[in-house]
């Protein structure tokens, strides 16, 4: 038998582009439809988990699904925004616990997740060094964050602004790093979660300035009467919060009307969610309250549609292909039908000589499944993290 494969190896290697052809696409019949499958089975898993760990979210009236991926996984397109009395809200019901969420900003390619200090302990994150933040200015980065960036507790990372050309408002904030996360293998290690008034402040709605009462400010004075300074736009307004200058950050106005992108609602129990649910179904209100599990699943089924309209295809062109490589072993035949008489005239018997020819398609088979299955493999580590910030952009 040893010398029936020797002789069919030694044919496939001399005939390296046909076997490699082969070998190509017999591979693709295979791995497709299962790593198709293994993609979107995992893929599932991950959304749906995150989603089953969030009760409710509370946000604008408009797309849930929007609501739903900003809020979970932190996509770039943010939805409507809400005020800030929605958390009193949903805190003075006493049906529910209430976490801010105001995701907007980035900082590079990393969202920046203006929330407060209960998101940590429910979502279950722990910290791999130093402490949650504690004053304005002071943020909280995911392991991979702190991976790409090179950060770690003591060290700062800044805003970015919205557009390249954004002069008023939103302008970088240097924020000091206070802990960094365990890798926790969720949406939450690719971000920076900061206090929702530190990001009132890179949004512009809360600022530090100098004090326009010191002399060396005198130049920023428009007028004064009694307590009231109105200052011209040359007063220096900071970009970083100190120990020095956090008393001169401050907010006009009332913080209830203060934007957010959604409130992450806990019920107590159940009963007290569904009531929390019905407290939101009058059509002139104009927020909304979302089961994420049921967003996602939505998302899914079409994706699962999607995926067996793909896998129907690739059946069929599966078949077209083993077609084709029938057809090519077949014509082989006949073009080597000269070799196969004079491996009979030199004493190879029929089964023999069948036997090479089979043991030639065996290879060529053991190859291609060798080759999906390295595929399928590299598809499980890489796939679902793809899939997902395709679906998130």
């Amino acid at each position: 038998m040893r010398d029936v494969l020797y002789l069919a190896w030694r044919y496939l290697v001399y005939h390296r582009l046909k076997t490699a052809i082969l070998v190509t696409s017999i591979m693709l019949i295979i791995y497709l439809p299962i790593g198709l499958n293994v993609v979107v089975e995992q893929s599932a898993e991950h959304l749906t988990a995150r989603a089953e760990a969030t009760p409710l979210l509370v946000g604008a009236k408009g797309s849930p699904l929007e609501l739903a991926l900003n809020s979970l996984y932190f996509s770039p397109e943010h939805p409507e925004l809400i005020d800030y009395a929605e958390v009193t809200s949903v805190v003075d019901s006493r049906l529910a616990d209430a976490i801010p969420l105001y995701v907007r900003f980035r900082s590079r390619t990393h969202p920046i997740v203006g929330t407060s200090l209960e998101y940590f302990s429910f979502r279950n994150l722990s910290f791999a060094s130093g402490r949650p933040m504690a004053v304005l200015g002071e943020c909280v980065v995911g392991a991979t964050v702190a991976e790409s960036l090179g950060v770690k507790p003591g060290d700062a990372v800044i805003s970015s602004p919205e557009t390249v050309f954004d002069l008023a408002g939103v302008y970088p904030l240097k924020m000091k790093v206070a802990g960094v996360l365990e890798r926790a293998f969720t949406p939450d290690d690719e971000a920076i979660f900061i206090d929702v008034k530190t990001a009132w402040i890179i949004e512009g709605l809360g600022h530090g300035h100098q004090d326009l009462a010191r002399p060396e400010a005198a130049s920023a004075v428009l007028s004064r009467s009694g307590n009231n300074i109105v200052a011209n736009a040359s007063v220096v307004q900071h970009n970083e919060i100190t120990e020095d200058n956090v008393d001169s950050f401050h907010f006009h106005g009332d913080l209830a009307g203060y934007p957010l992108t959604a409130v992450l609602a806990v019920p107590r129990d159940e009963k007290s969610g569904i009531i929390l649910r019905g407290r939101y179904t009058d059509d002139a209100a104009t927020s909304q309250i979302i089961r994420p599990v049921t967003v996602i699943d939505e998302l899914l089924d079409t994706i699962l549609t999607i995926q067996q309209f793909i896998v129907a295809a690739v059946i069929i062109v599966g078949l077209a292909t083993v077609a084709t490589a029938a057809l090519v072993f077949l014509l082989s035949l006949k073009l080597r039908s000269r070799e196969i008489d004079t491996m009979h005239k030199i004493g190879g018997s029929r089964p023999r000589v069948v036997s090479m020819l089979l043991a030639e398609v065996f290879i060529v088979v053991i190859l291609s499944s060798m080759l999906a299955a390295a595929m399928t493999m590299v598809t499980w580590r890489y796939g679902p993290g793809v899939i997902e910030s395709f679906v998130l952009t």
